[in-house]
């Protein structure tokens, strides 16, 4: 008679085969990105858990080794129960965490200030420095429902859900949002900068290397958030310069306050979209959220509370006068007032 034998469980290989399929799929672009302000958050990011790693991996270890020499059933072990104190071992277990958080907030304090994202690149990669006669490329990044409008103030042109630079140029980011406050994240090029309604954020960074790079909403902002995604394309000169006259041959009319109007309306999966123009009070209108026909802006409201304030103060007329004499919608921060020459009667 035949016994039927009883088949071999395959005990933790499915987890393993599992587990190694999902980690090939990974994109590690954080770690491999193209851009060197994010090359060097990614290193940021290895080295302060390798400092962490001096700590756990010690820790984790000695743990097992002490619950497998001294188990219940191990009569070889010593047994010191009257032991309470020891120098040595205090000054392992204090001194070696202090050292690592010394050496993780020397190395914090540094990049925080190296990697500021409103300071302006000095380098285009680790070998190179910024020329001074090169000027970013500036570019106003508006957060809306649910997709991106890219600006280029210099260019004369408007994209949504598609934003280029040319290899090894820095750019500069000025970032807001027109309803709730988002992130912009390009992880090929730097981290994550939050985008909020009536603030203007900046980023510096700089692509190193030709190619399509994703981009994309990093913070939770409503239904069509998962699909709020764009293309960053780094291009050589001439392919820069042949994707912005693409732009301005194909696009649609000026980016007016009015198409900006029915832009901004909740949209998802929006396609890509070109303007030819843009109307040269937008931002300002954008940033200080005075789109609308007879809409007060932002920087006149708060130039009228500082009036009143005055005012109430005891401030004479003309002194009150002054603070909403500078701020105007051409000149939001008075810089021709400032820089009016002193005059005598």
């Amino acid at each position: 008679m035949l016994r039927e034998t009883p088949a071999r469980p395959l005990g933790r290989w499915p987890a393993w085969v599992a587990c190694a399929s999902l980690v090939a799929g990974c994109d590690l672009v954080v770690l491999s990105p193209s851009g060197d302000i994010a090359a060097q958050q990614g290193r940021l990011i290895v080295q302060s858990t390798v400092l962490m790693l001096l700590i756990i991996v010690p820790v984790i270890a000695l743990t097992l080794w002490f619950a497998w020499r001294y188990r219940a059933s191990n009569r070889a072990a010593r047994y010191e129960p009257d032991w309470d104190h020891s120098i040595q071992l205090e000054l392992v277990i204090w001194g070696a965490p202090l050292l690592i958080i010394i050496a993780l907030g020397a190395l914090t304090w540094i990049t925080t200030h190296t990697l500021d994202p409103y300071r302006a690149l000095r380098r285009i990669d680790a070998q190179r420095v910024v020329p001074r006669d090169v000027k970013p490329l500036v570019v106003q990044a508006v957060a809306l429902d649910w997709k991106w409008l890219f600006i280029y103030p210099e260019q004369g042109i408007a994209l949504v859900n598609e934003v280029a630079a040319p290899v090894d140029r820095p750019i500069q980011f000025r970032i807001t949002s027109h309803s709730v406050m988002n992130s912009l994240f390009i992880p090929a090029l730097a981290g994550q900068i939050y985008a909020m309604p009536g603030m203007e954020t900046k980023l510096h960074a700089v692509i190193n290397k030709a190619g399509a790079y994703e981009g994309f909403s990093a913070n939770y902002s409503g239904a069509g958030f998962s699909d709020m995604r764009f293309t960053f394309r780094g291009l050589d000169a001439a392919g820069f310069e042949r994707w912005v006259e693409q732009a301005r041959t194909a696009g649609n009319a000026e980016l007016s306050r009015a198409a900006y109007l029915d832009l901004r309306r909740p949209s998802e999966r929006v396609a890509v979209q070109r303007w030819n123009g843009v109307a040269p009070d937008l931002w300002h209108a954008i940033l200080n959220r005075c789109v609308e026909p007879g809409a007060k802006c932002m920087h006149q409201q708060m130039a009228e509370d500082a009036l009143r304030q005055r005012v109430a103060a005891g401030a004479e007329p003309p002194e009150a006068l002054f603070a909403t004499a500078i701020c105007t919608a051409n000149d939001p921060l008075g810089t021709s007032w400032i820089a009016r020459p002193a005059t005598r009667d």
